[in-house]
């Protein structure tokens, strides 16, 4: 179940993250007004719906040139649904408000201007009252041994001791 969930969650994810036609940019530098971004359909698996019926939208913004990153305007009606992170992601909240609730139980109310975190591999349920807009910074997760190496690299440069717990 959990599997196909997630598996569900990915494939969700590449149609949502499909690119979309904006103007030629510079490859190291993109702007653009978020009031012009053009939002596609960006539906919640239906499984994941608690209450209502919540309609999504995406627009992405851009895209790490290693596609370990994405930048992408998101929105969504009314309802409740879980939500699976296959990536780390930190939203700002643009409009609106959420009460988000994780897999362990803490509760959080996010309006305009709150910024969090969740951890790649997460759930969380969302209940959207009225209407949400946020922007969401999803990078996907180095595997530990990687990070570890990484961690380590940092420390003999910073000749220190700091940095390395996972």
């Amino acid at each position: 179940m959990v599997l196909k969930l997630m598996l569900a969650s990915m494939a969700a994810f590449a149609v949502r993250a499909a690119p979309v036609v904006a103007l030629p940019q510079s490859k190291n530098f993109v702007a653009g007004s978020a009031g012009e971004m053009e939002m596609i359909p960006a539906p919640i698996e239906p499984s994941w719906i608690v209450a209502g019926a919540p309609v999504a939208r995406i627009a992405e913004h851009s895209r790490g040139q290693d596609d370990a990153a994405l930048t992408a305007l998101w929105d969504c009606t009314a309802g409740e649904f879980r939500w699976y992170f296959g990536w780390d992601e930190t939203v700002m909240i643009l409009e609106g408000e959420v009460h988000i609730t994780t897999e362990d139980g803490v509760e959080r109310t996010l309006n305009a201007g709150d910024v969090a975190y969740f951890a790649g591999g997460t759930w969380a349920t969302w209940r959207i009252d009225r209407y949400l807009r946020k922007v969401a910074f999803c990078r996907k997760p180095f595997p530990k041994p990687l990070t570890m190496a990484y961690r380590l690299r940092n420390l003999v440069r910073q000749g220190g001791t700091q940095g390395l717990a996972a």
